[in-house]
């Protein structure tokens, strides 16, 4: 196994449900190196880079990432994969907490890691939140949507 691919693997075993170590995860990135939670539109960097490790830990305590596809591309590390866990911990939403419901989560994923002198330079996470929102019960309220839409065209 070559370096980059170590890195990424200590990576993924560090945010596991059993390990979570949130020091450990950050301390692979570089100095100056970001977390980019791409779908969410969402970028972490320093004292912030395990905030999604300690969220996703909380909602699903056992959380897992069953790693399907695993590509070294030189410094590129491309991952097909599934965050896996059980719906233990709430989950904080603008318009109020939801209790945990015990629901298994099986999240497609997409992650892409540039990995330069041995540390994490920018870790892209494509995760499939309109699955994990279902898995969740959390359905959209497109009634909603459309009565504001027209209530904005009016």
């Amino acid at each position: 196994m070559n370096t980059t691919e170590a890195v990424v693997r200590a990576a993924y075993r560090a945010a596991e449900g059993n390990v979570l170590d949130v020091q450990g995860f950050k301390d692979l990135f570089a100095e100056d190196g970001v977390f980019n939670n791409v779908v969410a539109g969402e970028s972490y960097r320093g004292e912030h880079l395990g905030d999604l490790v300690v969220f996703m830990g909380q909602l699903a305590p056992d959380i897992h990432r069953n790693l399907h596809r695993f590509h070294v591309m030189g410094n590129l590390v491309a991952v097909e994969l599934t965050i896996e866990g059980t719906f233990a911990g709430p989950f904080q939403t603008p318009a109020g907490t939801i209790q945990p419901t015990g629901a298994k989560l099986s999240i497609p994923t997409a992650d892409f890691w540039y990995i330069e002198d041995g540390k994490i330079k920018e870790f892209n996470c494509y995760v499939g939140v309109s699955v994990m929102l279902a898995q969740l019960g959390i359905q959209p309220d497109f009634a909603g949507a459309v009565a504001a839409s027209t209530a904005a065209v009016s």
